[in-house]
């Protein structure tokens, strides 16, 4: 029994240990299968490593917008640097204005300095040269004008009764009368042309008058033989042409012997009373001293002029700007201290500046002296004027 039992136990046991062979055999294989099944999840990771490697190269990929960002943390850090000095700028600018205003602060010192010296001469009796030279540099047209306008203002105060110079009784006498002023003073015509109108006393007279004659009557004048020819031929002309009559039209003046613009402009403006500009050579003088033109020739000047000033004027003005050269704005020194449109004279201080001085300077009634007329307007006798002597009186 105990055999069969223990056979029986060793058939268990054998039993057993195939079981557990079996067991382990199925175990390993199961092993070996899980350890297949295990196998291909090794390998499919393995196979998964291409995504993997995909991933990594899109991390690289990837890795790239890093090293880009990188990059941009540099240019970040770069921009830093670069906003730092923009607010150095910044810190600058604004330390600029407390640099400017504290040079503003300072400026009013020089500023007092500069402005100083021009008060000091505005003190100064020169000092109208100094403020009038400026005006003629850069003067626009506009300005010009208005001082142009305010000289001859100026001057109409000064000279009110100012007139022609020359002793005419109709427009006959005038026009001979102004030839005759040519190269002399009007004076000395007006000490000459009693004798000569006394014997000749209409154009048909002296159109057949003897040249020697004449000449006689003539030469205190100067140039008296040139002279005479001018007057005779001038008295045949409007014999012949003119019935006797002196023309009142500038085109008729002018076909005359010995009758320019300058003439026949006095004749129209004092014997009709039509307007025009005498450019003489106190005229011509004064004019460019005070920079009205810096023309030369007679006929641009009197165009150059007549523009600053309405036609209506024109007679007056030449009156005035002769009569100023005469007495006061001399050729060659002229009275800057007893002139008194000195303020807007551009020429101011190229005569006599002293005021004393200066009035030693003047001539005709602004120095106490007879006038040019033998037989003056009332109005200039009425303003103190006194009339000048006749030829030979002492």
């Amino acid at each position: 029994m105990s055999a069969e039992r223990d056979s029986a136990v060793g058939e268990q046991i054998s039993d057993g240990g195939r079981k557990t062979a079996k067991a382990a055999k199925t175990a390993a294989a199961g092993g070996s299968a899980s350890a297949k099944k295990a196998a291909p999840a090794r390998k499919t990771p393995a196979r998964k490593a291409p995504a993997k490697k995909a991933t990594v190269k899109k991390a690289t990929a990837k890795k790239p917008s890093a090293k880009k960002a990188t990059a941009k943390k540099p240019a970040a850090k770069k921009a830093a640097p670069a906003r730092e000095p923009a607010a150095k700028k910044a810190s600058a600018r604004k330390a600029a204005p407390a640099k400017s205003s504290a040079a503003l602060k300072k400026a009013p010192a020089p500023r007092k300095q500069v402005v100083a010296p021009k008060k000091a001469t505005a003190s100064v009796p020169a000092a109208p040269a100094k403020t009038v030279a400026a005006h003629p540099q850069g003067e626009s047209r506009t300005a010009l004008v208005r001082r142009a306008r305010r000289i001859n203002r100026e001057l109409a105060e000064v000279y009110p009764y100012a007139h022609p110079e020359l002793d005419f009784e109709n427009p006959f006498q005038l026009v001979v009368a102004t030839v005759l002023s040519a190269q002399t003073t009007d004076l000395r015509v007006n000490q000459t042309t009693p004798a000569l109108f006394a014997k000749y006393p209409t154009p048909e007279d002296l159109a057949a008058a003897d040249p020697e004659e004449v000449e006689e009557i003539l030469r205190p004048t100067g140039f008296f033989r040139a002279k005479t020819k001018s007057v005779i031929g001038l008295s045949k002309a409007l014999v012949e042409q003119f019935d006797g009559e002196v023309p009142g039209r500038l085109e008729d003046l002018v076909k005359l012997p010995g009758v320019g613009r300058k003439t026949a402009f006095v004749v129209l403006g004092n014997a009709f009373g039509r307007p025009g500009i005498t450019v003489d050579t106190h005229f011509q003088r004064l004019v460019r001293r005070w920079k009205w033109t810096d023309e030369t020739d007679p006929d641009k000047i009197e165009a150059a002029v007549g523009a600053l000033f309405p036609k209506s004027d024109w007679t007056d003005l030449s009156h005035h700007v002769i009569w100023h050269g005469r007495r006061i704005c001399h050729a060659r020194k002229p009275a800057c201290g007893a002139c008194p449109i000195a303020p807007l004279c551009p020429a101011y201080g190229e005569g006599e500046t002293d005021p004393e001085k200066a009035k030693k300077l003047l001539k005709y009634e602004k120095a106490g002296q007879p006038g040019q007329r033998l037989k003056p307007p009332q109005a200039y006798l009425d303003a103190g004027g006194k009339a000048a002597p006749p030829l030979g009186a002492g």
